[in-house]
């Protein structure tokens, strides 16, 4: 299976997990492999979940497209998150405190192909 990486998740994997000199192309083996593992579950709006087999607590969110899986974002599960969920809270796309500062694009452009 092809899976392609948005900055969006490159940039929250980096964020959550650990430094690494390629976040896509370590996303993307993590999702084909969780997803081969069968650790796939519906999500809203025409997504999935997969969850990572290494980190149980780290779920990527992905849009599936013809034959590939395009990852958007990732989240933690459970209290020991690495960015609390206090802090991603308080920048919902609803609140009008932090709407004004993001850009106009909730996505940093086309996912770069991997697989």
């Amino acid at each position: 299976m092809l899976v392609a990486v948005t900055d969006h998740a490159a940039q929250r994997f980096l964020q959550r997990v650990r430094g690494t000199l390629d976040a896509k192309t370590e996303i993307a083996a993590r999702v084909a492999r969780a997803h081969a593992a069968g650790r796939v579950e519906d999500g809203s709006r025409a997504t999935v979940l997969v969850r990572d087999l290494e980190r149980r607590d780290l779920v990527y969110v992905c849009r599936p497209e013809s034959r590939e899986l395009v990852v958007l974002t990732l989240w933690e599960e459970g209290d020991d998150a690495a960015v609390p969920k206090r802090f991603t809270d308080a920048l919902r796309s609803d609140d009008d405190r932090v709407a004004n500062q993001r850009p106009s694009r909730e996505l940093d452009g086309k996912p770069e192909r991997k697989g």
